[in-house]
C-alpha cells in the first residue's frame, strides 16, 4: 500500500508540486469523486494495489479514509487488459473458441459455453442430446471448481488458512477429470460449435462417480470449519449490506444478486442446455451481506452435486458434436479412409465457415453470474463484433457502494464476497 496525505495549508492544483497529480493524473479528476475533505486533507488518500494479495487479481482501489472508516471507494480496472473481443474479431469462429478460455480462467467452459451458443444461435446449429447433457456435466462441474477457488481464497483472507488448503484439493480433483476430457486441467477449449471436441473417455464416469461420493462429506467439513465459527460470523455478518433494488440496480447477478434474495437464475429463468429438465433449487441469502454471499455459494456446492447426478443417469448415446457438416469438421477417423473428408477437414480450419450478417446475445449462468456474448457477423467467416457481458465487472464497479461506511479491515471481505475474477473484467 502506498499514500498520499494532503497538507491543509497548500492549494491542491494541478502543478502544485504536492505528488498528488502524479498520483491520480490531477487533481481535477478526483472533484467529485472523492469528498471535499479528502482535497484539504482531513481524511486519507490511500492506495489499496494494484499488486495487494487480497484483490483477488490486479486490482487498484483508491480509498479515502476517515480514521479506519472508508469515505470513498473507487475501484481501477484495466491492468490485466488482453483485448480477448478485438482478437476474435480476427480470428475464424472455430479458433476463437480457445481464446474465450483465458476470460474468466476459473470457469473456462462457461466462456466456452456462452461463444459457442452465441455461434450455434447465429447458424441456427443443433447440439445432439448426448452433448447437451456431457456440457451440463462440465458447467457444474465447472461451478463446483471455481466456487471451491472461491471459498478457499475468500477464507484466506480471513485467516482461515486450512478451508484454502482442503478446497484446492478437491478441486485438483475435478482438473484430473477436466484434463481426462480435453488433455488440459485448465484452458481446454471442450466445447465447439455443434457439441463437444470428443466424447466420454471410459475412465471419465466412475472417476466421476468417486468423486461425487466423496465430495459431500468435503462440504460438511468447510461448513464445520465456517458456517458456524464465531470468528467467521462477526467477520461477515452485517458487512457489505446490499438490499435486492441495490443489488439489481448496480447490475448484480448470480450468488451475489440472490444472496438479496432475488431469485433470479438464468438457468430456471432461460433454460439452455436442457437445463429445465432438471430438478434443483436456487438458493437464496435473506440479509445481502457477505455471511449470506458466502452460504450461498456453499447451498451451490450441494445444488450442482444433484444435477450432475441426475444428467449422469439420463446421458443418453448417439453423436456427441452435430453431423452438420457445413459447420462440424468430419470424424477423425474419416481422414485416414476419405479424401473428401481430408479436404472438408482441411477447408473448414483454414478458411472456417461463414454466417449470416445478423447479430445475436446469448446468456448463460456462470459461476459468479450472467454471463452473455454479443455476435454480429458479416457474412463470411469472421465476426465484425464481439462483446461479453461479464459479472466481474459489474460486481467491481459495486464495490463503492458495497465498501461505503466500513472499515478497511472489512474491504477483503466484501471483494471475497463477491467473487471477481480480473480476467472476466479486463478483455
Amino acid at each position: 500500500m502506498s499514500f498520499i496525505v494532503p497538507e491543509k495549508d497548500r492549494s491542491l492544483t494541478p502543478g502544485s508540486g504536492d505528488g498528488l497529480e502524479s498520483w491520480v493524473g490531477s487533481v481535477e479528476e478526483l472533484r467529485g469523486l472523492v469528498s471535499d475533505r479528502a482535497l484539504t486533507g482531513e481524511t486519507l488518500l490511500l492506495n489499496m494495489g494494484p499488486h495487494h494479495p487480497s484483490t483477488h487479481g490486479v486490482l487498484r482501489l483508491l480509498l479515502e479514509l476517515d480514521g479506519e472508516e472508508v469515505v470513498t471507494c473507487l475501484p481501477d480496472i484495466g491492468f490485466l487488459h488482453t483485448g480477448i473481443e478485438k482478437n476474435i474479431e480476427s480470428k475464424t469462429y472455430e479458433k476463437a473458441v480457445t481464446l474465450t478460455d483465458r476470460m474468466d480462467y476459473l470457469s473456462p467452459m462457461s466462456n466456452n459455453m456462452v461463444f459457442c451458443s452465441a455461434v450455434e444461435k447465429l447458424v441456427g446449429l443443433d447440439v445432439p442430446p448426448r452433448a447437451q447433457v456431457i456440457r451440463v456435466i462440465c458447467l457444474e462441474l465447472s461451478r463446483i471448481a471455481s466456487h471451491l477457488v472461491w471459498l478457499g481464497t475468500h477464507a484466506l483472507d480471513m485467516g482461515a488458512m486450512s478451508v484454502f488448503l482442503y478446497c484446492f484439493r478437491e478441486r485438483e480433483k475435478i482438473l484430473d477429470m477436466f484434463e481426462m476430457l480435453s488433455g488440459q486441467r485448465m484452458m481446454g477449449s471442450y466445447f465447439r460449435p455443434g457439441g463437444v471436441w470428443r466424447d466420454l473417455p471410459a475412465d471419465f464416469l466412475p472417476t466421476l462417480e468417486a468423486f461425487l461420493d466423496d465430495f459431500p462429506r468435503r462440504v460438511d467439513d468447510y461448513e464445520k470449519l465456517l458456517t458456524n465459527n464465531p470468528l467467521w460470523i462477526d467477520r461477515t455478518q452485517g458487512i457489505g449490506i446490499v438490499e435486492p433494488e441495490e443489488a439489481l440496480a448496480l447490475g448484480m447477478t448470480g450468488p451475489t444478486l440472490r444472496g438479496s434474495g432475488v431469485n433470479w437464475d438464468i438457468r430456471k429463468a432461460m433454460p439452455y442446455s436442457g437445463y429445465d429438465q432438471y430438478d434443483f433449487d436456487v438458493p437464496l441469502g435473506e440479509h445481502g451481506d457477505v455471511y449470506d454471499r458466502f452460504y450461498v455459494r456453499i447451498l451451490e456446492l450441494r445444488e450442482s452435486m444433484r444435477i450432475i447426478r441426475q444428467a449422469m443417469k439420463a446421458i443418453p448415446g448417439g453423436p456427441f458434436r452435430s453431423e452438420n457438416r457445413k459447420f462440424v469438421p468430419p470424424p477423425r477417423a474419416e481422414l485416414g479412409r476419405s479424401m473428401e473428408a481430408v479436404i472438408h477437414h482441411f477447408k473448414l480450419w483454414t478458411e472456417g465457415f461463414s454466417v449470416p450478417d445478423e447479430e445475436v446475445y446469448v446468456a448463460i449462468e456462470s459461476p459468479r453470474g450472467e454471463i452473455g456474448c454479443y455476435l454480429h457477423g458479416t457474412g463470411g467467416n469472421k465476426p465484425r463484433r464481439v462483446r461479453f457481458k461479464t459479472p466481474s465487472f459489474m460486481h467491481i464497479s459495486a464495490l463503492g457502494k458495497l465498501c461505503q461506511g466500513h472499515m478497511i479491515a472489512d474491504v477483503v471481505a466484501i471483494i471475497g464476497s463477491v467473487d471477481i475474477v480480473l480476467g472476466d473484467s479486463d478483455r
